[in-house]
Parts: structure tokens; C-alpha cells; sequence
């Protein structure tokens, strides 16, 4: 069997107990880059670990062979773990990889994790919703496939939703251009969070026209969170 666990945004205390209990269970554990230490730390010692980790553009070990090795291992007889960053359901390729498993005909079972849009802005004092400001949160990747994505830049402008990019800050200029463009206000509010949950978190706060000036300073990975509910970051923050 293979057990798809999300191991949460970075901070290992987030970590789910289920997801601590199947890593100690594993006898092989494949995991992402954006896995830290801390939580690679709750392997079981005598446990097999191999990096299959991929970035934006730089794949240590492609999707193939990373389906392949899961299917080879699970046939084994040994306890699988593949080990994502956040949560393996949320831009994670995760349904891919168990669309895999179910044509080899390999038993699966999911363990949820934090996601970043959840913990890196809880952790930054951002709430995603608010009754005055934010009455909808949308999730979406900046890391489109190469043969594009049509973008409702009309939907994402929307008043009153809380709008966080994945993997954004790449293309932070069309960003802050279509939103303008399509009606929101250069003056909203906006924070890229990078090293979210983690001692080294950073956020800097600007607004949507200052966008692309705080993306060339961020550090990437990053999330970027466009809305009016930026604007209580100064006074919640608490992490530090």
C-alpha cells in the first residue's frame, strides 16, 4: 500500500498525527523538496528515503519514474509513503499519482495536510476571510502547463474574496497588470510570505502596484496573497 501524506507547510509541528504515524510505519518514504528536515526528522531510522523532489522548471526525478518507483516498491510488499509538501491535493499532483497506482492496481490511502494558503498566512496574521473585507478565498497556481491556461482575470478581480498565487512571483507584473486591468484597485492591498510557518518566514506588505517591485526581493518559493485583508497583517501578526 501507499499512503499519500501532505506534510503541511514547513513548520513540522503542523504536521498531522496521522501523517507522524505513517511516517514512523514506512519502510520507504519518496519525498518532495519543500520538505524540511525537521519532518523528514520523523522517519524511522532504519526506513529507505529518496528524493524526488521537483521546483518550478527542476526535476530531480520526473513524474514517470517517480509513478514508477511507487508502483515497484507498493509491489514489494513494503509500506509506501510519498511525502508532499503542504497538502498533495492543492497543486500537488497528487491525484496523478494516485490515478498511477489505481491502473497498477496498488491499494492508496490519503493523508491530508496544511497547505500554505492556510498556514503560511495564519502564521503571518493574514486571515483569508473576514466579515468586513473577504467573504470568498480563491487558490491559484502562477505556474501554469507550457501549452497555457486561459486565466478569468474578471473572476480573480472580484471584490470582497481574498485571491492567494501559488508559485507566483515569477510572473508577478501580468499580475498585478490584469488585475488592475480588470478592475481591481492598484491601491489594494497585497504580501508575498516567503519561508511560510518557519523561523526564517518573511512577509513583505505593499499593494497590488507595488507588486512586482516586492517580488524581485522575495525569496521563492512564495505565496502571494492580493485582498483587504492584508491591511490587518500589521496589527494580528504574531509569529516572529
Amino acid at each position: 500500500q501507499v499512503t499519500l501524506v501532505g506534510a503541511g507547510p514547513g513548520d513540522s509541528g503542523l504536521l498531522t498525527l496521522a501523517g507522524f504515524q505513517a511516517l514512523q510505519a514506512a519502510d520507504v518514504v519518496l519525498y518532495d523538496a519543500l520538505v524540511g528536515k525537521d519532518v523528514l526528522a520523523f522517519i524511522r531510522r532504519d526506513a529507505q528515503r529518496i528524493a524526488v523532489g521537483k521546483r518550478a522548471h527542476a526535476h530531480q526525478v520526473d513524474q514517470a519514474t517517480t509513478n514508477q518507483l511507487l508502483i515497484q516498491y507498493a509491489q514489494q510488499g513494503l509500506r509506501v509513503v510519498r511525502l508532499k509538501g503542504g497538502d498533495p491535493f492543492v497543486f500537488g499532483r497528487g491525484a496523478e499519482e494516485l490515478e498511477a497506482l489505481k491502473a497498477a492496481g496498488v491499494s492508496y490511502r490519503v493523508v491530508p495536510g496544511i497547505t500554505a494558503a492556510l498556514g503560511a498566512t495564519a502564521y503571518a496574521g493574514i486571515p483569508l476571510t473576514h466579515r468586513l473585507y473577504a467573504q470568498a478565498a480563491l487558490f491559484i497556481t502562477g505556474h501554469c502547463r507550457a501549452e497555457g491556461d486561459d486565466i478569468d482575470w474578471s473572476c480573480l478581480a472580484r471584490q470582497r474574496q481574498t485571491l492567494v498565487i501559488y508559485m507566483g512571483t515569477l510572473k508577478a507584473t501580468e499580475i498585478s497588470t490584469q488585475l488592475i486591468a480588470h478592475g481591481k484597485a492598484s491601491t489594494t492591498p497585497v504580501a508575498i510570505i516567503s519561508q511560510g510557518t518557519l523561523a526564517e518566514q518573511q512577509v513583505q506588505v505593499g499593494t497590488l502596484a507595488t507588486l512586482p517591485a516586492l517580488a524581485q526581493q522575495a525569496e521563492r518559493p512564495a505565496l502571494i496573497v492580493v485582498g483587504e485583508v492584508v491591511q490587518l497583517q500589521a496589527s494580528l501578526q504574531w509569529f516572529s
